[in-house]
Parts: structure tokens; sequence; C-alpha cells
């Protein structure tokens, strides 16, 4: 079969499929895409991916695209849905017959009540789709039924049904490595935070799922049998090495990558054995895995950014998120990171329900006073699936259809409104990126790397933070 996959700008943005593209971003690839397609390529059927964050598509090129195509692909987030909405009404209209497949975390959190926000999707995918897609090929090809596929919601006669109980991939190791190629005409990378990985540019996950449960999180903790399951160090080193052939920046996007840090060693010392020249980006790091002897490896490995979630400048803040994490490793674990000169990126939420105006500056002061290469400052969101979402419907704060939520005093949720909330991260970026030991910090590092490219983006971020977002 032959299958059109087209990924969805991710971010909150005005968007419009079929206009002139405008200041195009392209950060990450679509690496769930990228999975499903190999799983289809290993079973002998073609797949087109079009990344529609990265280029522009008249309306007569996606009717050509259509038209080659026996079903069509999209993946769905929390923050795009509507534009999802919005491409799903465009393809119905070229091709009103073409099956449209949904796909993602929207689909996994509203299960069968995500075709109300997708009207115009004929299937859904819950979780994770490798499998998934070949039965579907199995019932395309008229040997399965809908009803006996694990995993999906579907409309039969103008009524939404659903499959069987999903089932958690366990061995993550029996999964092909990513279709890369399908979107290696994309130039990944771009940050609009200043970050600037050598080209070529890819991501790569060693795990799925967490071991943490932070209350803010937005997880599949409610799923039978799900759990953190992490691939074998073999085969992580394996893709690696693959990747190596063709690309020179790694983004490691897991939700932590150091949560087994036995593993994280063997792997640092494999790769400091091959030796393969490539930068290495760690996007999600927790402050109580942070040790000397890792760090070392990390840096002499290739690892060149550590991305750390510290949300809050507060121990009660921090406990109340269930972070599981102290100031001191807060301190201890951005200070090492930057003996290693490891570019360090520090993430922080406004908002938590007993947070006054002292909290607030005490995560900004704490912010101002580690090493930090890059912050952001963001508000509070209950998110369909969290903890402190579920506690805000049972309160009836907030309803069941309420997908995402910002903290809002007005409906209970926090001390503070969403205009006040904005004006507090005004001035932590402000107070942040205008603080002289962060200018003298950052003349420096762009005088020995001879590069301002950091230097502009921050100034641009400092001096009006309302008009870019940072995430």
């Amino acid at each position: 079969m032959r299958f059109l996959f087209l990924k969805i700008p991710e971010r909150n943005k005005k968007f419009e499929l079929f206009s002139s593209p405008q200041n195009v971003l392209s950060a990450y690839p679509p690496l769930g895409l990228e999975y499903v397609a190999a799983s289809l390529e290993n079973h002998g059927n073609n797949v087109e991916i079009i990344d529609l964050d990265a280029e522009n598509i008249s309306r007569q090129n996606l009717k050509n695209c259509l038209m080659k195509s026996d079903a069509v692909g999209i993946g769905v987030y929390i923050n795009n849905y509507t534009i999802a909405a919005d491409v799903a009404n465009k393809i119905k209209e070229i091709d009103p017959d073409i099956p449209l497949i949904i796909g993602g975390p929207h689909c996994t959190f509203l299960k069968s009540n995500v075709f109300a926000h997708i009207p115009n999707a004929d299937i859904s995918i819950e979780s994770e789709g490798e499998n998934v897609i070949l039965d579907l090929i199995c019932y395309f090809k008229g040997e399965k039924n809908l009803s006996d596929i694990n995993g999906i919601n579907y409309k039969e006669n103008n009524q939404i049904k659903s499959g069987k109980p999903l089932q958690v991939i366990n061995d993550l190791d029996s999964l092909p490595f990513p279709a890369r190629h399908l979107t290696e005409k994309y130039d990944y990378g771009t940050f609009d935070w200043g970050l600037r990985p050598k080209k070529k540019f890819t991501t790569m996950i060693s795990s799925r799922g967490c071991p943490y449960k932070c209350r803010f999180c937005a997880r599949f903790g409610n799923i039978k049998g799900w759990s953190f399951r992490r691939r074998s160090t073999g085969n992580i080193i394996k893709e690696i090495q693959e990747i190596s052939e063709k690309y020179k920046s790694i983004m490691i996007v897991d939700d932590n990558f150091l949560a087994d840090k036995k593993a994280t060693h063997t792997i640092m010392d494999k790769l400091i054995e091959l030796d393969l020249n490539l930068e290495l980006y760690i996007l999600g790091a927790r402050v109580d895995t942070a040790e000397s002897n890792l760090y070392k490896k990390m840096k002499k490995a290739g690892v060149k950014y550590v991305g750390f979630g510290i949300e809050s400048g507060n121990q009660d803040v921090l406990n109340y998120y269930n972070k599981k994490i102290t100031i001191p490793q807060v301190r201890n674990a951005v200070s090492l990171a930057r003996e290693m000169d490891f570019i360090t990126q520090g993430f922080f939420i406004f908002g938590a329900s007993m947070e006054t105006k002292t909290h607030i500056y005490n995560t900004i002061k704490l912010a101002i006073s580690l090493p930090f290469d890059i912050v952001v400052f963001q508000p509070l969101a209950y998110e369909i699936g969290s903890d402190i979402w579920q506690e805000a419907v049972n309160d009836k704060k907030i309803s069941r259809d309420d997908i995402s939520v910002l903290t809002d005093s007005r409906r209970g949720l926090g001390n503070f409104t969403p205009a006040e909330l904005d004006s507090f991260i005004k001035k932590g970026y402000r107070d942040f990126y205008l603080n002289s030991r962060y200018i003298l910090r950052l003349l420096h590092r762009s005088i020995i790397y001879r590069n301002t490219n950091h230097l502009k983006t921050i100034f641009r971020l400092a001096l009006s933070p309302q008009k870019n977002k940072l995430i």
C-alpha cells in the first residue's frame, strides 16, 4: 500500500495550509511518523512524509500526493488539534473517500471523543502505532475487521466504535529504526531560542515513558501496562552508529535520558570508544542524576547541551509538583554542567496553586543565580491526563471537555490571572537576560566559539519576550 504522512505544525500559531511560507522554522523531525513509516516499509509498503512545519504545499501538490496514496496519516497533539482538524478538512475536500488515520497524544487522551475535534478522521490510533498500522493494512485488504484491531477507535455507519484494548510495546528493540531517509530533504535543528547544532541534525529516543510522576505531566499513566521502557544499550548504540553515517548532531528527546545511570555510563563509554565525532544534545535531564564521573564521560562522548526541568525555586512548590528534587540538587547539577562547558537550559513554571509573588520572585532569583545559557518561563497548564487536571475536574473547576487550561485565579486555579502571569514571565526574561553576569558569560562564550547567533537571539528575546515563544 501507499501511505502519505503529514506532520502538522506543533506550535500554537496561525497556520493556513495553502498560504505562502513566512519565517519557516523547522526544529524537530517527526520522529513518531518516522517510526510508523519504518514499520510500514519493513513490510513492503511505500510511504511519503511531508512536513508542513518545514515546507509549504499548494492545493494542487496535495491533490497530486493524495492521488498516488491509498491512505493518509497525521499526528495530533494537544496544542495543534485545531490545525490538524483544518488539514483534515482540506484532505477530505480534495478526496472524500481516502482513509484518514490520526494518531498521537491527543488521540490517546481523548480516545473516541477525538472525533468531535477532528470529525473528518476515519480511524484514530491510541498510543503506539507501529504494530497497529500493520493490522490496519490487513483491514484495508479485507483480511481483518476493525473491531478486532487493538488500540483504535473508528467511525462506522455514523457511529463511533472501538476496537480491542491497546497493547503496549514492551520490547522496544523489536522496532525498526525510524525511517529518517523520508525527511532527509528537510534542514532540521533551527531553534528560535538560539541553539545552533551542527547540520545535519536529527533526533532519537532511547526509552519510552517516564519512571517519575510529576503532577503537572500529561502522561500515559492511565494506560494499562504503560511503564518506563528502555531499549538495550546495544540497540541504542547501533542506531547512533547508523545515524552518524549521515548526521552531525543528535538530540535525545526522551522524557529523561539519564533515568538509568548505569545504562547511560555504558552508552557513553561505548561512544567514547567509537569516537563518532557527533554532537549530542540531551533535552530532558533530572538534576538528581548529576554526578561528576558521568558528566565527564558525557563531555568526552560529545555532549554539547543539557536541558533541566527545574520548574521552581521553592521547595514547597517542588514538593507540590512531586518533583522529588531539592534546591541544592538543582544548584549542584547546573554548576557541574557549567564545569563541563555544556550549553545549559532551565525550564521553569509559574502558577502552582499556592504560589505567591514571593514564590515567583524566588524562582526568578534562582534562575539568575545559576549559570544557565537559556531559560524558559511558562505558565502552568492543567493538561488532560495530569494529576492536577484530574483534581481540578473532581473539584468542578474545569470540565472533562477542557483539554488544556492555563492556571487562572478567576476559575479557582492558582492566585493569578493569565495576564498577571504573563507580566511575571516578561519580568523573568528581562531580569535574567539583561543581568550583567549573564551578559558577560554570553560575551565570553561568543568570543570563544566565534559565534554570535546565540547572542543575537537572546537579546531579541530579552527585549521583546512577549513576541517570542521559547518552547
